[in-house]
């Protein structure tokens, strides 16, 4: 690890740790009560205390967030191969695409849910809906984005379709496409969060906004913010693991990447 990325990590880690020794200050020196604005270490006692209940949550909307991130960059990725072979199917079918991302998620919920038996399949097509934009207008943009001249110079080879698409288009799209994935894993969080919201789902298919739910109902607020705590955590984390693959797929060849470096 050199200086540069010592640095960089440094300064948000101190910010936060700044902010959280405020906050705690606060809450003590004000004696507010825990069911207003619980101080961290009462959020941090929750969350070791229930942990058997916040663990097994934080597993069920990780699922769901990864299977839809894998199904809307799996679809969107062939949704903007398609746009890009024909101008007239994206002329076409993307104002369709639009209208599902203007279109909010908790609107059109409820009724996938009472079509979908499936909690999981149910959850995971919402979330799916909220993250496949990105994936479809980043990519699209990326495969269009490629030099003219190298154009002009694979179409002067008699290069095919198939050749243009994956060794020139292809590698052209790679920043977007990453762009894409910080956007969408992001979203998926989300979609899978607002999605359980609506569901209200209990029994053993009951993810972090349930137990936000719950903790509404009972005024338990730590246990209410443990829970915002670990979906913070998710989406910090799948964020920093979709920088971290970018870096190691484009970070050594790629001159988005090399200006970073400097």
């Amino acid at each position: 690890m050199n200086r540069r990325t010592l640095v960089h990590m440094l300064f948000p880690v101190t910010i936060g740790v700044v902010l959280v020794a405020i906050w705690q200050y606060l809450v003590v020196a004000f004696k507010v009560p825990a069911y207003i604005v619980p101080s961290p270490w009462a959020t941090l006692k929750t969350l070791v205390s229930n942990w058997s209940v916040l663990g097994h949550a934080t597993l069920f909307t990780l699922e769901i967030t990864l299977l839809s991130l894998l199904v809307a960059t799996v679809l969107g990725v062939i949704i903007a191969f398609i746009f890009v072979q024909n101008r007239m199917i994206e002329t076409a079918f993307f104002p369709y695409v639009v209208l599902l991302q203007v279109t909010p998620i908790v609107a059109i919920a409820p009724l996938i849910i009472i079509w979908i038996n499936n909690t999981v399949v149910a959850l995971t097509i919402c979330s799916t809906l909220v993250a496949i934009f990105p994936i479809i207008s980043n990519m699209t943009l990326g495969l269009r984005s490629v030099s003219p001249g190298l154009s002009a110079y694979f179409k002067l080879q008699n290069a095919s379709r198939l050749q243009l698409l994956l060794r020139l288009r292809v590698p052209s799209a790679l920043p977007n496409f990453f762009a894409a994935l910080r956007i969408a894993s992001g979203l998926s969080l989300i979609g899978a969060v607002v999605a359980e919201f609506v569901a209200g789902t209990g029994g053993s298919n009951t993810g972090l906004a349930y137990q936000i739910l719950q903790a509404g109902y009972q005024l338990n607020i730590p246990l209410m913010f443990a829970a915002l705590v670990l979906i913070s955590a998710i989406g910090i984390g799948l964020f920093a693991l979709m920088t971290l693959l970018s870096k190691l797929v484009i970070g050594r060849w790629h001159e988005t990447e090399q200006e970073h470096r400097q």
